[in-house]
Protein backbone atom coordinates (compact mmCIF):
# COMPACT_ATOMS: atom_id res chain seq x y z
CA UNK A 1 0.00 0.00 0.00
CA UNK A 2 1.07 3.72 -0.98
CA UNK A 3 2.56 5.02 2.33
CA UNK A 4 0.79 8.73 1.66
CA UNK A 5 -3.01 6.79 1.92
CA UNK A 6 -3.85 8.35 5.63
CA UNK A 7 -2.43 12.47 4.05
CA UNK A 8 -4.71 11.87 1.23
CA UNK A 9 -7.57 10.39 3.46
CA UNK A 10 -6.75 13.43 5.54
CA UNK A 11 -7.30 16.29 2.67
CA UNK A 12 -10.37 14.65 0.60
CA UNK A 13 -13.29 14.89 3.47
CA UNK A 14 -16.66 16.44 2.46
CA UNK A 15 -18.83 18.15 4.96
CA UNK A 16 -19.53 15.62 7.42
CA UNK A 17 -15.67 14.54 7.79
CA UNK A 18 -16.03 11.11 5.69
CA UNK A 19 -14.66 10.87 2.19
CA UNK A 20 -16.66 12.09 -0.74
CA UNK A 21 -15.12 9.33 -3.24
CA UNK A 22 -13.07 6.25 -4.18
CA UNK A 23 -11.95 5.55 -7.81
CA UNK A 24 -11.32 1.38 -7.86
CA UNK A 25 -9.60 0.55 -10.47
CA UNK A 26 -8.52 -3.01 -11.23
CA UNK A 27 -4.89 -3.41 -12.96
CA UNK A 28 -3.19 -5.90 -14.89
CA UNK A 29 0.14 -4.68 -16.61
CA UNK A 30 -1.95 -1.53 -17.75
CA UNK A 31 1.91 0.30 -18.01
CA UNK A 32 1.21 1.94 -21.42
CA UNK A 33 -2.69 3.11 -20.18
CA UNK A 34 -2.54 4.28 -16.80
CA UNK A 35 -0.50 7.68 -17.01
CA UNK A 36 -3.16 8.55 -20.10
CA UNK A 37 -6.23 7.08 -17.09
CA UNK A 38 -5.29 9.47 -14.10
CA UNK A 39 -4.43 12.36 -16.27
CA UNK A 40 -8.23 12.18 -17.78
CA UNK A 41 -9.66 11.61 -14.27
CA UNK A 42 -7.91 14.47 -13.46
CA UNK A 43 -8.76 17.21 -16.20
CA UNK A 44 -12.35 15.55 -15.95
CA UNK A 45 -13.61 14.73 -12.59
CA UNK A 46 -14.17 17.74 -10.60
CA UNK A 47 -14.77 16.28 -7.32
CA UNK A 48 -12.38 15.46 -4.39
CA UNK A 49 -11.21 11.80 -4.62
CA UNK A 50 -9.25 9.36 -3.91
CA UNK A 51 -7.71 6.68 -6.71
CA UNK A 52 -7.10 3.09 -6.00
CA UNK A 53 -5.36 0.93 -8.24
CA UNK A 54 -5.68 -2.51 -7.49
CA UNK A 55 -2.63 -5.33 -8.70
CA UNK A 56 -2.82 -8.85 -7.91
CA UNK A 57 1.55 -8.92 -8.51
CA UNK A 58 4.05 -6.88 -7.28
CA UNK A 59 6.11 -6.72 -10.45
CA UNK A 60 2.96 -5.11 -12.57
CA UNK A 61 4.31 -2.86 -15.09
CA UNK A 62 1.35 -0.66 -13.58
CA UNK A 63 3.30 0.15 -10.32
CA UNK A 64 6.39 2.30 -11.66
CA UNK A 65 3.90 4.40 -14.30
CA UNK A 66 1.39 5.40 -11.63
CA UNK A 67 4.05 6.20 -8.76
CA UNK A 68 5.59 8.33 -11.47
CA UNK A 69 2.59 10.11 -12.52
CA UNK A 70 1.15 10.51 -9.28
CA UNK A 71 3.57 12.71 -8.38
CA UNK A 72 1.79 15.46 -10.81
CA UNK A 73 -1.92 14.70 -10.17
CA UNK A 74 -3.97 16.49 -7.39
CA UNK A 75 -5.67 13.43 -5.94
CA UNK A 76 -4.15 10.49 -4.12
CA UNK A 77 -2.95 7.19 -5.71
CA UNK A 78 -3.34 4.26 -3.19
CA UNK A 79 -1.62 1.12 -4.73
CA UNK A 80 -3.36 -1.70 -3.11
CA UNK A 81 -2.56 -5.42 -3.60
CA UNK A 82 -5.21 -7.71 -3.96
CA UNK A 83 -6.30 -9.81 -0.98
CA UNK A 84 -8.38 -12.44 -2.15
CA UNK A 85 -6.03 -13.79 -4.87
CA UNK A 86 -5.48 -13.24 -8.52
CA UNK A 87 -8.25 -11.44 -10.98
CA UNK A 88 -10.50 -9.03 -11.55
CA UNK A 89 -13.53 -9.78 -9.42
CA UNK A 90 -11.09 -9.93 -6.43
CA UNK A 91 -9.61 -7.15 -7.06
CA UNK A 92 -12.44 -5.00 -7.27
CA UNK A 93 -13.88 -6.89 -3.81
CA UNK A 94 -10.26 -5.36 -2.18
CA UNK A 95 -10.81 -2.29 -3.34
CA UNK A 96 -14.81 -2.00 -2.29
CA UNK A 97 -13.60 -3.46 0.97
CA UNK A 98 -10.95 -0.86 1.70
CA UNK A 99 -12.35 2.56 0.46
CA UNK A 100 -13.58 4.40 3.12
CA UNK A 101 -15.84 6.95 1.35
CA UNK A 102 -19.08 7.49 0.93
CA UNK A 103 -19.22 6.61 -2.66
CA UNK A 104 -17.10 4.02 -4.57
CA UNK A 105 -17.30 3.70 -8.27
CA UNK A 106 -15.53 1.03 -10.23
CA UNK A 107 -14.07 1.73 -13.53
CA UNK A 108 -11.36 0.01 -15.82
CA UNK A 109 -7.74 1.38 -16.71
CA UNK A 110 -7.85 0.56 -20.27
CA UNK A 111 -9.51 4.16 -21.42
CA UNK A 112 -13.18 2.29 -22.40
CA UNK A 113 -14.87 4.33 -19.40
CA UNK A 114 -15.05 8.38 -19.91
CA UNK A 115 -14.27 9.95 -16.66
CA UNK A 116 -16.27 12.82 -17.08
CA UNK A 117 -19.62 10.91 -16.67
CA UNK A 118 -18.20 10.17 -13.23
CA UNK A 119 -19.35 13.65 -12.56
CA UNK A 120 -23.15 12.88 -13.49
CA UNK A 121 -22.92 9.24 -11.89
CA UNK A 122 -22.22 11.51 -8.46
CA UNK A 123 -25.12 13.82 -9.16
CA UNK A 124 -27.49 11.29 -9.95
CA UNK A 125 -26.46 9.65 -6.42
CA UNK A 126 -26.53 12.88 -4.31
CA UNK A 127 -30.09 14.19 -6.14
CA UNK A 128 -31.78 11.39 -6.20
CA UNK A 129 -30.22 9.23 -3.01
CA UNK A 130 -29.66 7.10 -5.25
CA UNK A 131 -27.75 3.78 -3.74
CA UNK A 132 -26.60 2.68 -6.89
CA UNK A 133 -25.46 4.73 -10.50
CA UNK A 134 -25.00 2.26 -13.73
CA UNK A 135 -23.20 4.22 -16.25
CA UNK A 136 -25.77 2.99 -19.58
CA UNK A 137 -24.43 2.26 -22.80
CA UNK A 138 -28.06 1.06 -23.84
CA UNK A 139 -29.99 4.01 -22.69
CA UNK A 140 -31.14 7.21 -24.45
CA UNK A 141 -27.59 8.79 -25.42
CA UNK A 142 -25.57 6.06 -24.54
CA UNK A 143 -22.61 4.91 -26.99
CA UNK A 144 -20.80 1.78 -27.52
CA UNK A 145 -17.70 1.75 -30.09
CA UNK A 146 -16.14 -1.54 -31.15
CA UNK A 147 -16.90 -3.99 -29.31
CA UNK A 148 -16.86 -7.15 -30.77
CA UNK A 149 -20.52 -8.53 -32.24
CA UNK A 150 -21.16 -10.82 -30.38
CA UNK A 151 -20.74 -9.95 -27.12
CA UNK A 152 -22.33 -6.25 -27.61
CA UNK A 153 -25.29 -8.19 -28.74
CA UNK A 154 -25.99 -10.54 -26.15
CA UNK A 155 -24.99 -7.46 -23.50
CA UNK A 156 -27.59 -5.20 -25.28
CA UNK A 157 -30.01 -7.99 -25.27
CA UNK A 158 -29.57 -8.92 -21.98
CA UNK A 159 -29.68 -5.35 -20.75
CA UNK A 160 -33.18 -4.50 -22.95
CA UNK A 161 -34.52 -8.22 -21.83
CA UNK A 162 -34.03 -7.02 -17.94
CA UNK A 163 -35.43 -3.31 -18.23
CA UNK A 164 -38.47 -4.31 -19.92
CA UNK A 165 -39.45 -7.87 -18.81
CA UNK A 166 -37.75 -8.22 -15.44
CA UNK A 167 -38.44 -4.31 -14.62
CA UNK A 168 -34.78 -4.25 -14.14
CA UNK A 169 -34.16 0.08 -13.62
CA UNK A 170 -31.17 0.08 -15.67
CA UNK A 171 -31.03 -0.64 -19.66
CA UNK A 172 -26.92 -1.76 -19.02
CA UNK A 173 -26.84 -4.15 -15.32
CA UNK A 174 -23.69 -5.80 -17.08
CA UNK A 175 -21.57 -2.93 -17.32
CA UNK A 176 -19.02 -3.04 -14.34
CA UNK A 177 -18.44 1.15 -14.27
CA UNK A 178 -20.78 1.58 -11.77
CA UNK A 179 -21.17 4.04 -8.61
CA UNK A 180 -22.12 2.60 -5.07
CA UNK A 181 -23.18 3.56 -2.04
CA UNK A 182 -20.55 2.04 0.59
CA UNK A 183 -23.38 2.35 3.33
CA UNK A 184 -24.95 -0.22 1.11
CA UNK A 185 -22.31 -1.97 -0.28
CA UNK A 186 -21.57 -3.02 3.15
CA UNK A 187 -24.98 -4.86 3.61
CA UNK A 188 -24.32 -7.10 0.30
CA UNK A 189 -22.50 -9.72 0.59
CA UNK A 190 -20.82 -10.88 -2.81
CA UNK A 191 -21.27 -14.02 -3.77
CA UNK A 192 -20.13 -13.78 -7.57
CA UNK A 193 -16.40 -16.28 -8.12
CA UNK A 194 -16.19 -15.38 -11.63
CA UNK A 195 -15.03 -11.91 -13.35
CA UNK A 196 -17.55 -8.73 -14.10
CA UNK A 197 -20.63 -10.83 -12.94
CA UNK A 198 -20.26 -8.70 -9.81
CA UNK A 199 -21.76 -5.80 -11.35
CA UNK A 200 -25.10 -7.22 -12.40
CA UNK A 201 -24.98 -9.53 -8.52
CA UNK A 202 -25.07 -6.22 -6.78
CA UNK A 203 -28.06 -4.56 -9.26
CA UNK A 204 -30.04 -7.20 -8.49
CA UNK A 205 -29.61 -7.55 -5.06
CA UNK A 206 -29.97 -4.24 -4.76
CA UNK A 207 -33.48 -4.40 -6.02
CA UNK A 208 -34.23 -6.77 -3.92
CA UNK A 209 -33.74 -5.23 -0.68
CA UNK A 210 -35.35 -2.26 -2.33
CA UNK A 211 -32.30 -0.31 -2.73
CA UNK A 212 -32.87 2.66 -4.98
CA UNK A 213 -30.63 2.44 -8.57
CA UNK A 214 -30.86 4.51 -11.42
CA UNK A 215 -28.72 4.91 -14.45
CA UNK A 216 -27.10 7.66 -16.53
CA UNK A 217 -25.44 8.11 -20.13
CA UNK A 218 -22.22 7.01 -20.72
CA UNK A 219 -19.94 5.83 -24.30
CA UNK A 220 -17.92 2.91 -24.05
CA UNK A 221 -14.97 2.30 -26.43
CA UNK A 222 -12.96 -0.62 -26.99
CA UNK A 223 -9.34 -0.75 -25.93
CA UNK A 224 -6.91 0.82 -28.13
CA UNK A 225 -3.81 -0.76 -26.26
CA UNK A 226 -2.88 -3.57 -24.24
CA UNK A 227 -5.35 -7.12 -24.26
CA UNK A 228 -8.41 -7.34 -23.02
CA UNK A 229 -8.89 -9.70 -19.91
CA UNK A 230 -12.36 -10.55 -20.62
CA UNK A 231 -13.27 -14.02 -20.52
CA UNK A 232 -16.50 -14.19 -22.58
CA UNK A 233 -17.23 -18.21 -22.78
CA UNK A 234 -15.80 -18.57 -19.32
CA UNK A 235 -17.78 -15.97 -17.78
CA UNK A 236 -21.26 -16.19 -19.17
CA UNK A 237 -23.00 -19.07 -17.22
CA UNK A 238 -22.25 -17.01 -14.67
CA UNK A 239 -24.05 -14.23 -16.17
CA UNK A 240 -26.54 -16.13 -17.08
CA UNK A 241 -27.19 -16.75 -12.91
CA UNK A 242 -27.39 -13.30 -11.86
CA UNK A 243 -29.78 -12.59 -15.42
CA UNK A 244 -32.31 -15.44 -14.36
CA UNK A 245 -32.33 -14.79 -10.65
CA UNK A 246 -33.23 -11.34 -11.65
CA UNK A 247 -36.55 -12.59 -12.69
CA UNK A 248 -37.95 -14.31 -9.37
CA UNK A 249 -38.71 -11.15 -7.82
CA UNK A 250 -42.14 -10.37 -6.98
CA UNK A 251 -42.11 -6.85 -9.45
CA UNK A 252 -40.42 -8.92 -12.01
CA UNK A 253 -43.41 -11.82 -11.94
CA UNK A 254 -45.74 -9.16 -11.72
CA UNK A 255 -44.64 -7.78 -14.56
CA UNK A 256 -44.71 -10.78 -16.88
CA UNK A 257 -47.90 -11.33 -16.23
CA UNK A 258 -49.06 -8.20 -16.88
CA UNK A 259 -47.52 -8.21 -20.35
CA UNK A 260 -48.82 -11.76 -20.91
CA UNK A 261 -52.73 -10.28 -20.27
CA UNK A 262 -51.85 -7.55 -23.01
CA UNK A 263 -50.34 -9.77 -25.22
CA UNK A 264 -53.17 -12.20 -24.92
CA UNK A 265 -56.07 -9.73 -24.99
CA UNK A 266 -54.33 -8.14 -28.03
CA UNK A 267 -54.54 -11.66 -29.51
CA UNK A 268 -58.52 -11.98 -28.67
CA UNK A 269 -59.20 -8.62 -30.42
CA UNK A 270 -57.47 -9.71 -33.05
CA UNK A 271 -59.28 -12.52 -33.84
CA UNK A 272 -62.50 -11.52 -32.79
CA UNK A 273 -61.89 -8.61 -35.75
CA UNK A 274 -60.82 -10.96 -37.97
CA UNK A 275 -63.42 -13.41 -37.43
CA UNK A 276 -66.04 -10.06 -38.21
CA UNK A 277 -64.45 -8.94 -41.42
CA UNK A 278 -64.38 -12.77 -43.43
Amino acid sequence: MDSRTDKARRHLKNGDGKLLLSLVLPVYNEGSNITAVLEKIAEQVHHPLIVILVYDQNDDNTLPAARKTAENLPFQVILLKNKYGKGALNAIKTGMEYAESKFVVVTMADLSDPPAVINDMLEAAQQQNADIVCASRYMRGGRQYGAPLLKSSLSRLAGNTLYYLAGLPTHDPTNSFKLYRKTMLKQIPIKSDGGFELGIELVVKAREKKFSITEVPTSWEDRQTGMSNFKFKQWLPKYLKWFLRAFCCKQALQRILMITVILLLFALAAREFLALHK
